[in-house]
């Protein structure tokens, strides 16, 4: 026995612990292999034995010889396997020791190690494994850190999430994700991907991405596509294992486990707040101000604190603490009074539910009454946080269903109806989220509830009570429920039953995927398991391809039990290893120059490489060169390619500067990406950077382009533009980005769009160079999009949308350059790269990306398609919309099937706009998927054609939209089927298929050949024997295309098959078509009977129509064949109407067409529409041959017509004023025509039009003004030159004839337009208009900052025109001019400087003095107060900023007047003369606050003397320039008071109001300002009343005193119509721009409040005189502006204002209610103005009916208002429907109630009066035939009276015209141009009138002593003058209106006695003029005394002397002035 065996044998006598820890390694060897063989031999894993074992191994396994370690590897895996988990004791010790000393041996120690780890796991030392591995990633040698990855990426892969926790090993991620080696981190990806699989992509996203270099991330991204299916454990602990047998004897006496249960026993989900560290956010909290800021009085202070609070408790996991404060103080939040601020703080408290879970159980029941309770707020933001967060609480488990029943019923007894909805909402979604065995405990506490819910009024809450059952129901089923139930009716029942069955298909459609996914899971399951089982590496993850899992790779620890082959698993790991290649590695390790020249090697001479070091360049360029030619005569050049390019990476490098050398290093390197087989991908990355750069410089440009293009062909553009798109987003250089885009250009060009990732290249291109601040890249970019254009065609505009419009239509321009190609767009290089192939496959033709949207068709959505709830259907209508536009509307067809099948039955839905909504998106998916959607959709292009059976038009456009989409999506012939099958149905109806036969004409005429087409021949010919002209027209013109497109051998098939009438049709089409004839000779035969000779020619003339029309086909009517016949018809034609007027100007109404236009600067093209109703406006009002001659197609009789025009117009100037605007609809509709001709000759027409209307003084009325001007100034910028000088002299004329201030608002939108010519044109016009009507535009001014940013346009022509009128307004107001031109850079002031500079030199050339002098010297003379003249300067307009109401009056009265006060300067009486009375305005316009202080005082003077001297013509002048001085006034309010805020005296404010309130306290004066000057005034005036900065002012309490003074006197003294409609419309919320300043802590919302509330205060004043002016107003329009007021709100917004008692909106009530009380049923007369025919019916109607019916059951109706029975309305009053009724049931009842007046003896008179105004108004009508019951002797007196009024009318003495409709109060007192006196004796009625009314006495703003005196004397006048009986009308009416008197003026009284007077002229015909002489005398003397000027009264007698009657208008009610209306056609168009 040798020594060495003598020493094993003795060895093994000694204990364990010395064998094992023997110097001689034999000793240990043999002890170790001892040990395993005794471990193996244990059968019970409690033996004592293997205790003392456990604390050896932690020694034996850092043996330090290596096969001696194998063995104490092979002796623990051996001790594992025996034990169980009592050895976890030893585990800490021992796995360290395997970390730090067997990770780093030798492969098969590696593997024994890990094979060791996965024992310790399977006995459950879970944590000191992953103990041992957090050390172990932390070694420093990179080689003992992958297998520590590996085992971890093995045992979670093995025993799963639920043994392993993952959180462990997100926390040790991070730090190998930036390790140096690719190894380790390549491991860690596959680690990262495997943890996907366990817990989840999302999670690990969020808790790992955020620590990942942008790289990774990338390749993480691309390989979790790969990364499905949910993973399952494939190995079970120790312990499990022990359980298995048990449950296999279990299973063989039941029988096999159910496979529903199998599947369900998946692995529970991994939560992702249990994988993060909580987080500790109370002190921060602390530190950041939160208690303080809580506590704040303004609320954003609030709002930030709690924001604050919300951004920490964001966090996924917070750490518990003392939240009992912060809930404390949230709680009171809840209830802020800023909505913000609450729902800041339920967010918050919805994020600490979210964050501390069961931890906030107790501060959740805290707040969810106050919660529930705050449901009632209908502020959208507020109840979407509160839903929000109450399910937050319920989802984290701080609430469930059991805390919270008291709760819940607290709530559903709440009084508002949304907090018991809502809640009840709630709970039905914590039902649905609860388990089965919560809601079966608590579900008898919860149905009563429900029960109760269900007898609600309300509706909502109904349906929320039997969702919420619904939801109980579906959990618990019902028999549960039975009881509870039984108290339900049938229909409930039924109900519930309906939505539990929803529930339930809801459930198996969600239900029906997850069993199939669950049926495939354990197929992958199996293959992910056996992957990870035999996986060798967690890289190994990374492939990318799936059946890498399941290939057998290697064997790992789970195998040792089963003692695998392991010859049989080297095999599987090479064939795999051949048959998937690894993915290339392109990251380019660092490696020094050291390394480099070393690796290089014998490759290259070293004296080259010293060279290439040299700093001297001949000597590099020399060495490159060398080492170039070297290079060229490398044999094997593959191998070295790598270390060639580090090489020349780093010698030279890309820091060299000699371009030389720099030149020839690119060459080497494309020499070699050129010449190599393979050039590795890792080289390209060294290399892009540089090379990027180079291709920055000029000189290096072209090589670096090509060598870019060479790295293309070697690895494929995909890769280069990947990593390109980097390189050039974050250069500094910008050349760097737009020359790389301009080799992108030339790149896509070679090699198309196949190998790249087009949604990331257009990606690049809009958000980095389109956004490019430089113009070169943008433009590169364009370029480049337009290549692309050019391979993938039109839908790339999708993916553009967003872009801005000016660069979209340089895209537009660049397109047209690069048409789409298709297939024959060939790249011109190809990629020699192995991985082309596929990423062409994946390109293909279609390349743009399609998204598979089928992942956003969820079940609920499908779900909401078929909810019986309305809204719900909209929304998911809506939800696919937004589906396809996130996809860039390209999307792939999977799971479109089920959508398309829902979308089906939207198309039957009851709700018609839902019908529309689904047409719309079924066409937006058909484009959306292209080709594809025919086999997607199901047939439902049957569906979409039955759609057009519907008889609204609306519906019948969108279901052509529809067609016309599935058309760009499909082909015709795959349409024709169905197409075919709806024109047979005889539900389509007429109208659809007449649209359907259009549509298929204009389809077919866009094609040449369509053989398919002639199956729709048969339902064509069908057709033409439709009972419908239309349709069979448009069949007519169907077949004839029809005809065209198909073959002659498909017509002869169709026509054997066809007989009767449809041959015979078909034939006859067919004669013109000489190829067919001989064909048909026996077809002819037949046709001979049923066709006639005419019916053939019409054929003919139909087809020649065809064919000269091309595409457009035309009805043979409409086709005039040419020839002498016709000719001379139409001569025949002329000649019979040339006797008649030119225009029909009597049935004529300008007024209310003008109403119907719609006023905007911008031009818009007229629409179809429009163009129809000029049409027929054309018809109406021109004779028959000049309206055919304009409406005419041929150019050449249009310009007849104008020529036509042309001769009329000298003495037709009056009747083409009447139509003016008609033919300007025309003028407009010519300019957007492209004829020439006929546009020259509208311009040549035009001047000479406008010339006629100077001389006529006719000005364009503001309707007339939107109808031209717009149009005239955006097609002013005409191509032609001709046609722009013509425009540009029309344009100057209008703003010469105009004022130029109603131009300059047009000419200003003019500059905004997209045509160049056109914004030239209208800079050159705005300075005309400054130097020749400077003065008239002085309230605009600031609009000259406009064309000042014109000066940076990038057009040199504009920045021209700009500063030459820059330069003339300089002329004009000097210095000043900066004031008005905005912000400008500093190269726009200097461009400004030196044009000034240029044109003060031009000046003084032409000696025209200093810029801004005249202006200055004009302020100065009216400053100075001096005698001098000034130049006149013009009206001052008001700027054009209020609302623009229509005017009424004769323009071209009102123009004449202009005009004189414009050319001829009159002298008024007093000091100062006209003149310093306008230069008085132009001061207040122009001067600053102080300056015009001084124009003020003259205007104070003047309207003193004015006033003292009311006999003056004085006060006439003053009365037409009282809107100008008010508007000049308005204007300056706001000025003065921003001037005084600044700290200066508040003088000027108070001069500004003082001149207003004596304006104001002249009642002439008030009332000749018009409504739109009233508007800007009193808003002005109520938004200072409400500055809080005023009273802080100089004087600020006096300023606040005297506004509300003035307030008060110009609701007083105004115009109270014009009051009310401008107070009306100020209730609506002000536009937050009028505001003067808005505080800090105040918000719009609240000062808009403020402000309504002093409307509102206003109108009441107004409102409460109303019983006393209601004669005053013109109820029409008040009626019209509470019309648009209740209109703009809409019924919704009225309930919701009603339910919160809104003050406006009560206000509006109750001036509708105090109207209708005082007038009663009359007031329905006064709807003249609202559209009552309109549908659905004006909300106004349905408040009057209301009022009616209230006020007469309430018997408070004033049954004819003050005035008395005088009133045609009356007749009506006890029949609120009247006003509805037709005009005859309406004129029957009005001459009823006249019957009625004649019958009594006191308003006889009236009554035969009013009996003749009907005759004369209605002469066919029979009046006797309403007095057959009536005796003769009635009939005789009513025959007698209507004689007598005759001979009355005959004389004189009754008005010529008819009435105006209830006129205004002006039509009361001053005599009205529509009405002419007739009297001879009455010469100067007009002069007369005007003297009764220029009364300015006191007795106007004064009340007089007693209004009983007066009523007595006027008793007493009527008495003594023996007055007959029927003439005491006239003392009752005045009687009655003076008690009704509340605070009227002696005007009032006098209009009374007006009325006395013309009711004794109606009531004594015969007595003459006698008595009413007395009665003359009697008051101009008896009475002078008691009233003031009673010599006024001549002038009222002489009035009834000439029958002019101011009183008929009263006597007519506003029913009378709407039945002629009616009458006169003027309603027509409402």
């Amino acid at each position: 026995m040798s020594e060495e065996e003598k020493l094993l044998k003795d060895a093994k006598k000694l204990p364990w612990e010395d064998r094992l820890l023997h110097k001689n390694w034999k000793v240990r060897n043999e002890a170790n292999i001892d040990l395993a063989s005794v471990c193996d031999s244990i059968t019970d894993p409690k033996d004592s034995r293997l205790r003392d074992f456990g604390p050896l191994f932690k020694k034996t396994v850092t043996d330090s010889n290596a096969p001696v370690q194998e063995k104490a590897l092979d002796a623990l895996i051996a001790f594992l396997r025996a034990a169980d988990a009592d050895a976890a004791r030893y585990a800490k010790e021992i796995c360290d020791a395997i970390v730090s000393k067997c990770l780093t041996g030798r492969p098969k120690t590696v593997e024994k190690a890990q094979a060791a780890f996965m024992l310790w796991v399977e006995l459950e030392a879970v944590d000191a494994f992953l103990d041992a591995m957090e050390k172990g990633i932390k070694n420093k040698v990179a080689k003992a850190v992958v297998p520590a990855v590996d085992v971890m990426f093995q045992a979670l892969s093995d025993f799963g999430a639920k043994i392993v926790p993952p959180k462990r090993i997100l926390k040790m991620l991070p730090e190998l994700f930036d390790h140096q080696d690719q190894n380790v981190r390549a491991s860690s990806k596959g680690l990262t991907l495997e943890l996907c699989r366990w817990i989840g992509k999302d999670p690990v996203k969020s808790i790992l991405f955020e620590k990942m270099r942008d790289t990774m991330k990338k390749e993480l991204e691309a390989e979790l596509v790969n990364v499905t299916g949910t993973a399952k454990p494939s190995r079970k602990i120790r312990s499990e294992q022990d359980k298995e047998p048990e449950q296999e004897a279990m299973s063989e006496v039941v029988g096999p486990v159910p496979t529903a249960e199998s599947s369900t026993d998946a692995p529970p989900e991994i939560d992702e707040y249990e994988l993060v560290d909580p987080v500790d956010i109370l002190t921060p909290l602390e530190k950041s101000g939160f208690w303080d800021g809580v506590k704040a009085t303004k609320w954003s202070e609030r709002k930030d604190a709690v924001a604050e609070l919300t951004k920490f408790a964001s966090t996924k996991r917070i750490a518990p603490g003392d939240f009992t404060e912060v809930c404390r103080t949230l709680k009171k939040l809840i209830t802020d009074v800023n909505i913000a601020v609450a729902v800041e703080a339920i967010q918050a408290i919805g994020n600490l539910a979210s964050g501390l879970r069961l931890h906030f159980s107790g501060s959740s029941r805290f707040l969810l009454p106050v919660l529930l309770e705050k449901l009632k707020e209908k502020k959208p933001t507020l109840m979407e946080s509160l839903t929000q967060t109450l399910q937050a609480m319920h989802r984290a488990g701080c609430l469930n269903l059991v805390d919270i029943v008291e709760d819940v019923r607290t709530a559903t007894k709440n009084k508002v109806p949304l907090v018991r909805s809502l809640t009840l909402n709630w709970v039905t979604f914590c039902t649905e989220t609860s388990n089965k065995a919560v809601v079966l405990k608590v579900h008898k506490d919860y149905v009563p509830i429900f029960m109760e819910c269900l007898n609600d009024m309300t509706p909502e809450v109904r349906d929320a009570a039997f969702s919420a059952l619904a939801a109980i129901a579906k959990l618990v089923g019902m028999r549960p429920l039975e009881r509870s139930l039984e108290k339900l009716d049938d229909v409930r029942r039924k109900k519930l039953s309906e939505m539990i069955m929803g529930h339930e298909v809801g459930m198996s459609a969600v239900l029906v995927p997850v069993q199939t996914s669950g049926g495939s899971v354990p197929s992958l399951e199996l293959q992910a398991s056996e992957g990870a089982f035999v996986r060798k590496s967690a890289a190994s993850m990374l492939t990318g391809k799936r059946p890498v899992q399941a290939a057998p790779v290697i064997k790992k620890g789970g195998s040792i039990k089963s003692g695998a082959n392991k010859k049989s698993d080297g095999t599987g790991q090479l064939k795999s290893s051949k048959t998937i290649e690894a993915p290339e590695d392109v990251e380019p390790a660092e490696m020094g120059l050291e390394e480099i020249e070393r690796r290089l090697g014998s490759l290259l001479q070293l004296e080259i490489i010293s060279q290439l070091k040299s700093t001297i360049w001949k000597e590099r360029l020399e060495a490159i060169s060398l080492l170039k030619q070297q290079v060229e005569g490398l044999q094997e050049l593959d191998q070295s390619v790598e270390i060639l390019i580090r090489l020349l990476c780093a010698l030279p490098g890309w820091s060299e500067k000699n371009v030389q050398v720099q030149q020839q290093v690119i060459e080497v390197i494309t020499y070699i990406a050129s010449t190599v087989t393979k050039f590795p991908k890792k080289c390209v990355v060294l290399c892009l950077l540089g090379i990027s750069e180079r291709v920055a410089d000029i000189k290096t440009r072209a090589h670096a382009m090509k060598c870019l293009t060479t790295f293309c062909e070697a690895v494929g553009p995909g890769f280069i533009f990947e990593r390109i798109y980097k390189i050039m987003k974050e250069h500094k250089n910008p050349k760097v980005l737009s020359e790389g885009i301009v080799w992108m250009v030339s790149a896509v060009e070679d090699f198309g769009v196949s190998h790249l990732k087009l949604k990331d290249l257009i990606d690049f291109c809009k958000e980095t160079g389109l956004q490019s601040s430089a113009a070169a890249t943008r433009n590169a970019t364009i370029k480049l999009l337009g290549v692309v254009h050019k391979f993938v065609g039109p839908d790339i505009k999708g993916f553009l949308a967003d872009v801005k419009p000016a660069l979209l239509s340089a895209l537009d321009t660049e397109y047209e350059k690069n048409p789409f190609e298709g297939a024959s767009a060939v790249p011109k290089k190809t990629v020699r790269a192995s991985e082309s192939n596929l990423s062409v496959t994946v390109g293909g033709l279609d390349s743009l990306p399609r998204e598979d949207i089928s992942g956003k068709i969820t079940p609920t959505l499908l779900k909401s398609l078929e909810s019986p709830d309305w809204k719900v259907r909209l929304e998911s209508i809506e939800a696919v919309t937004k589906i396809l536009e996130e996809a860039n509307k390209r999307i792939q067809p999977t799971g479109t099937v089920e959508l398309f099948g829902a979308l089906r039955g939207r198309l039957s839905d009851s709700n018609k706009n839902l019908v529309m909504a689904t047409l719309t998106t079924i066409g937006s998916v058909a484009t959306a998927m292209g080709p594809a959607v025919e086999k997607s959709s199901k047939g439902i292009l049957s569906d979409v054609l039955k759609c057009l059976g519907d008889n609204k038009k609306h519906m019948r456009e969108c279901t052509l939209n529809a067609l016309d989409s599935w058309l760009g999506a499909v082909h015709l012939d795959k349409m024709v089927p169905c197409i075919t099958l709806a024109l047979t149905d005889t539900k389509l109806g007429a109208e659809g298929r007449k649209d359907l036969f259009d549509w298929l004409s204009k389809q077919l005429a866009g094609v040449s050949d369509f053989s398919d087409a002639v199956y729709l021949l048969k339902p064509a010919c069908s057709a033409m024997t439709d009972k419908s002209s239309d349709v069979r027209k448009a069949a007519e013109t169907c077949i004839n295309e029809i005809l065209r497109v198909s073959g002659q051998e498909t017509i002869e098939k169709i026509l054997k098959d066809m007989h009767g009438p449809a041959l015979a049709l078909v034939v006859e089409r067919l004669k013109p078509y000489g190829a067919f004839q001989e064909s048909f000779e026996s077809a002819k035969v037949m046709s001979v009977g049923p066709t006639s000779k005419s019916s053939s020619r019409v054929g003919k003339s139909t087809s020649n129509g065809v064919m000269k029309h091309g595409n457009r086909t035309m009805p043979s009517r409409a086709i005039v064949t040419k020839g002498s016949k016709t000719e001379s018809v139409t001569s025949v034609q002329d000649i019979a109407v040339q006797s008649h007027a030119l225009f029909y100007v009597k049935d004529s109404n300008k007024e209310d067409r003008e109403r119907m236009v719609v006023r905007r600067f911008k031009f818009e093209e007229p629409r179809l529409e429009q163009i129809q109703d000029l049409e027929n406006d054309m018809m109406r009002y021109l004779r028959e041959d000049l309206h055919r001659r304009l409406l005419s197609t041929d150019f050449k009789k249009q310009v007849e017509g104008l020529e036509m025009l042309q001769k009329a117009l000298p003495s037709l100037a009056k009747e083409i004023i009447e139509v003016l605007d008609v033919l300007l609809r025309w003028f407009v509709l010519q300019f957007c025509k492209s004829n020439t001709t006929c546009l020259l000759k509208v311009l040549e027409f035009l001047p000479e039009l406008f010339d006629t209307l100077k001389d006529e003084a006719y000005s364009l009325t503001e309707s007339e003004a939107a109808i031209f001007l717009p149009c005239l100034i955006e097609k002013s910028g005409h191509n032609i030159e001709k046609v722009r000088e013509k425009m540009r002299e029309l344009t100057k004329q209008i703003v010469t004839i105009c004022s130029a201030s109603k131009s300059f608002p047009y000419i200003l939108e003019g500059l905004r337009s997209k045509n160049n010519r056109t914004r030239i044109e209208c800079v050159d016009l705005v300075g005309f208009i400054i130097d020749h009507h400077g003065a008239e535009i002085s309230g605009q001014l600031k609009s000259l900052q406009i064309v000042a940013s014109l000066t940076a346009e990038r057009d040199g022509e504009i920045r021209k025109a700009a500063l030459n009128t820059l330069a003339l307004g300089y002329k004009i107001l000097g210095e000043d001019i900066w004031r008005y031109v905005g912000k400008l850079t500093d190269a726009q002031k200097s461009m400004l400087d030196d044009r000034f500079k240029w044109k003060v030199r031009e000046m003084e050339k032409k000696k025209e003095g200093r810029p801004g002098e005249a202006r200055a010297a004009l302020r100065r003379s009216v400053r100075e107060n001096s005698s001098d003249v000034a130049e006149q300067s013009g009206e001052v307009s008001r700027s054009v900023s209020g609302p623009i109401y229509s005017s009424y009056r004769k323009n071209y009265g009102h123009s004449e007047l202009q005009m004189d006060r414009q050319l001829v300067p009159q002298s008024l009486a007093g000091v100062n003369g006209p003149t310093d009375w306008n230069e008085a305005l132009d001061i207040i316009s122009f001067g600053s606050p102080e300056q015009s202080v001084e124009g003020m005082k003259v205007v104070c003077h003047e309207l003193a003397q004015a006033t003292s001297d009311p006999d003056g013509s004085a006060m006439d002048e003053l009365v037409k320039d009282s809107d100008r001085l008010v508007s000049c006034l308005a204007n300056k309010v706001a000025k003065t008071f921003d001037f005084s805020l600044t700290g200066a005296s508040s003088r000027s404010c108070k001069y500004v109001l003082n001149t207003l309130m004596q304006t104001f306290q002249n009642k002439r004066l008030a009332h000749a300002v018009k409504e739109s000057t009233l508007d800007s005034l009193i808003t002005e005036l109520l938004l200072w009343l409400l500055d809080e900065r005023v009273p802080h002012m100089d004087d600020g309490s006096q300023l606040l005193k005297a506004l509300n003074v003035l307030m008060l006197k110009i609701l007083d003294n105004a115009d109270r119509t014009s009051s009310f409609v401008v107070l009306i419309n100020l209730l609506r919320p002000l536009d937050p721009s009028r505001w003067p300043s808005l505080a800090s802590n105040e918000s719009f919302a609240s000062r808009n409040q403020k402000f309504s509330d002093l409307v509102v205060k206003c109108l009441i004043k107004l409102t409460k005189v109303l019983q006393s002016t209601i004669y005053e107003v013109d109820l029409d329009r008040i009626l019209q502006s509470i019309h648009l007021y209740l209109q703009d709100l809409g019924m919704e917004e009225i309930r919701r204002r009603a339910g919160a008692d809104d003050k406006p909106l009560r206000m509006v009530k109750t001036v509708l209610h105090e109207l209708v009380k005082l007038r009663g049923a009359a007031i329905k007369g006064h709807l003249s103005m609202v559209p009552i025919d309109m549908k659905p019916q004006p909300i106004i109607l349905a408040y009057i009916d209301l009022n009616l019916e209230t006020l007469a059951a309430a018997r408070m109706l004033t049954s004819s208002g003050p005035g008395g029975q005088t009133h045609w309305g009356d007749s009506v009053a006890n029949n609120p429907s009247s006003g509805t009724h037709s005009a005859d049931a309406q004129l029957k009842q009005e001459l009823a109630a006249i019957f009625k007046k004649i019958g009594d003896k006191q308003t006889c008179t009236i009554g035969l009066y009013e009996l003749y105004r009907i005759t004369q108004l209605y002469p066919k009508v029979d009046i006797f035939s309403q007095l057959q019951n009536a005796s003769e002797a009635f009939r005789t007196y009513i025959r007698d009276g209507l004689a007598q009024m005759e001979k009355n009318a005959a004389a004189g003495r009754t008005p010529a015209s008819l009435p105006m409709p209830t006129p205004p109060p002006v039509a009361l007192t001053i005599s009205s141009p529509d009405f002419t006196p007739l009297s001879p004796v009455h010469t100067n009625a007009l002069n007369d009138a005007k003297s009764l009314n220029v009364k300015s006495d006191p007795t106007n703003f004064n009340l007089p002593p007693s209004y009983s005196e007066d009523s007595r004397a006027i008793n007493a006048l009527t008495s003594s003058r023996g007055f007959t009986s029927e003439n005491s009308l006239g003392d009752q009416r005045n009687e009655r209106f003076i008690t009704g008197v509340t605070s009227g003026t002696l005007d009032a009284i006098r209009e009374r006695m007006r009325s006395m007077q013309l009711a004794a002229a109606a009531g004594n015909p015969d007595a003459g003029s006698r008595p009413l002489m007395s009665m003359n005398d009697s008051l101009n003397h008896g009475f002078s005394s008691q009233i003031p000027h009673a010599s006024d009264r001549s002038g009222a007698e002489n009035t009834v002397q000439s029958g002019v009657l101011p009183m008929d208008e009263k006597a007519l009610s506003g029913l009378q002035a709407r039945m002629e209306r009616l009458k006169s056609g003027a309603i027509e168009h409402l």
